[in-house]
C-alpha cells in the first residue's frame, strides 16, 4: 500500500502590519498569478502579435484548458475514493487505476499523494495577492481583505468555513482529520504568504504582515468550521464569525499590544 507522503521519484520601519499594508498602498503591487481559467483570455501584448503566432498561442491555451481538467478528473477521483475509505486506506496506485492513468503519469500532475485531495487549494494561493493587487482606488490592502473575507461568508464560501453543505463537511473532516493533509496545507499556505508578501511591496516587514494577515485568515475558517462540525448551522454561525472577523482585522491594524501598553516592563 502507498502510504501518505509517498512522492514522484526523482518596508516603513516599524514592523508593523499596518506598516506594511500602507507600504503597499503607496508602492506597487507585484502582478499576481493568473488563475489557470484566465489564460486563454487574450492580453494586450497578444492582439499585436502576428496572425502566423495566433494560432500557435490558441493551441497552447487549448492544451492548457485539457491540462486543467485532468488535473480536475484526478483529483475529483481520488477525493472520491478518500472520503469513502479514508486517505490512508487509499493508494496511489488505485488512484491511477480509477482515473485510467499510469502511475508516472499521476505523478507528472501531482508531486505527493497530498496534492491530489489538496488541488482545490492551489488555485486560491494567489486569492490573498490578487484582491490587494486589485483593490479599488483608495482602499488600503487591509481593508480590501476585510471586505473580500465578509463576502466570503456571506456568500456561505467554504474557504472561509462558514459553509455547511455535506460534501463540504465531508471534505472538511477528511482535511483536518488526516494530519499529513494537514502538514501538506502548510505548503500551500506559505506560498500563500510569499506572493500576498510580493503584492505588499516586498521585503522582511511585508513578509511579516502577510504571514499574520494569512495565518488570521486560516484561524478564522477553522473556527467556523469546528462550530458548524458540532451540529451548528452556517446561518447560526454567521453573526459570530462577522463579529471574529472584524476584530481580527481591528487586531491587525492596531497590533498585538495597543500603543503604550507595556512600557516599563523589566
Amino acid at each position: 500500500m502507498v502510504m501518505s507522503g509517498e512522492k514522484a521519484d526523482g518596508g516603513n520601519g516599524n514592523g508593523s502590519v499596518a506598516g506594511a499594508v500602507e507600504e503597499g498602498r503607496a508602492g506597487v503591487s507585484a502582478p499576481a498569478q493568473a488563475p489557470a481559467s484566465a489564460v486563454a483570455q487574450t492580453s494586450a501584448p497578444a492582439v499585436a502579435q502576428t496572425s502566423a503566432q495566433a494560432p500557435a498561442q490558441a493551441r497552447v491555451s487549448l492544451r492548457e484548458r485539457k491540462k486543467q481538467l485532468t488535473y480536475r478528473a484526478i483529483s475529483d477521483a481520488a477525493v472520491a475514493m478518500f472520503l469513502e475509505r479514508g486517505f490512508d486506506k487509499v493508494s496511489v496506485a488505485e488512484v491511477a487505476a480509477a482515473a485510467d492513468i499510469s502511475k508516472p503519469t499521476l505523478f507528472r500532475y501531482f508531486p505527493a499523494k497530498e496534492d491530489l485531495a489538496l488541488h482545490r487549494f492551489a488555485d486560491r494561493e494567489d486569492e490573498a495577492a490578487r484582491v490587494v493587487g486589485g483593490r479599488a482606488p483608495g482602499a488600503s490592502p487591509l481593508e480590501a481583505l476585510r471586505r473580500h473575507f465578509l463576502a466570503g461568508l456571506d456568500r456561505r464560501d467554504p474557504a472561509t468555513g462558514l459553509c455547511d453543505a455535506p460534501q463540504v463537511l465531508a471534505f472538511h473532516r477528511l482535511l483536518y482529520g488526516t494530519p499529513s493533509l494537514v502538514a501538506r496545507l502548510y505548503a500551500y499556505q506559505g506560498r500563500s504568504e510569499a506572493a500576498l508578501a510580493r503584492a505588499l511591496g516586498g521585503g522582511v516587514t511585508a513578509r511579516l504582515a502577510a504571514g499574520q494577515i494569512v495565518a488570521v485568515l486560516r484561524v478564522l475558517a477553522e473556527e467556523n468550521w469546528r462550530r458548524i462540525d458540532a451540529g451548528k448551522s452556517a446561518d447560526r454561525v454567521y453573526a459570530g464569525a462577522v463579529q471574529a472577523a472584524e476584530e481580527a482585522f481591528v487586531q491587525l491594524r492596531s497590533g498585538l499590544e495597543p500603543e503604550g501598553r507595556g512600557e516599563g516592563r523589566g
